[in-house]
């Protein structure tokens, strides 16, 4: 792989997040964790973002200051989980554009099967961060990751709140070009392919349906 996996061990980031694995945690507040967890996440995954010089006039005179350069971002939510992470990236990057993904993965064979795709329409031009809280078997960020390529992204991140080694393993495996950033990385799947101790289904914790 030519990135290794970055795993956040941030104080604050780690004590969101056993906040947010907490089942006594409802969705108001899960859905609020999701997006400062992401907004810490974001802070680091956008560090290498190449920089400009300009000169712009304070109240004391000119001044050389500097600005992002270079291609714009897009965040691409992997549905429907993925959309509790979408405001933690558009609170540090206002004008960042946002594409949707759908992919559920079929509870008989585990498998995801995609169901949307809607990308912005300069999508090639940009910088995409692909959305997942969970990487569980790694199977619809690796096929959400392809769609994105087939469509001519050449620089992609994967962004998730907690990862299993299997999925991991997974996602290393089919796109060794993707940075990926996570802040828990989690001890195993069990039976049904739910992440141990993970924090349940995510999806159904952000909107409150189960």
């Amino acid at each position: 792989m030519d990135n290794k996996p970055i795993i956040f061990n941030h104080p604050l980031i780690q004590h969101k997040l056993s906040f947010l694995r907490d089942k006594n945690t409802g969705s108001k507040e899960f859905r609020e964790l999701c997006s400062e967890i992401t907004m810490l996440m974001c802070y680091e995954a956008t560090r290498d973002l190449p920089l400009e010089e300009t000169e712009i006039e304070t109240p004391m005179g000119p001044a050389h200051t500097k600005v992002i350069a270079g291609r714009k971002l897009a965040a691409i939510p992997i549905l429907r989980a993925g959309l509790g992470m979408v405001d933690g990236i558009l609170s540090l990057i206002p004008a960042a554009k946002v594409g949707h993904i759908g992919i559920y993965r079929n509870p008989e064979t585990a498998l995801p099967v995609e169901y949307y795709c809607k990308l912005p329409s300069d999508i090639q031009e940009r910088e995409v961060i692909v959305l997942d809280p969970m990487l569980a078997t790694g199977g619809s960020a690796v096929d959400a990751i392809s769609l994105v390529k087939e469509r001519g992204v050449t620089t992609i991140k994967f962004m998730c709140i907690i990862a299993a080694p299997e999925g991991l393993r997974a996602l290393i495996t089919a796109h060794p070009d993707v940075q990926i950033y996570c802040a828990a990385l989690d001890s195993h799947l069990d039976s049904h392919k739910y992440i141990i101790p993970g924090l349940g289904d995510a999806g159904d914790r952000i909107f409150g349906t189960k």
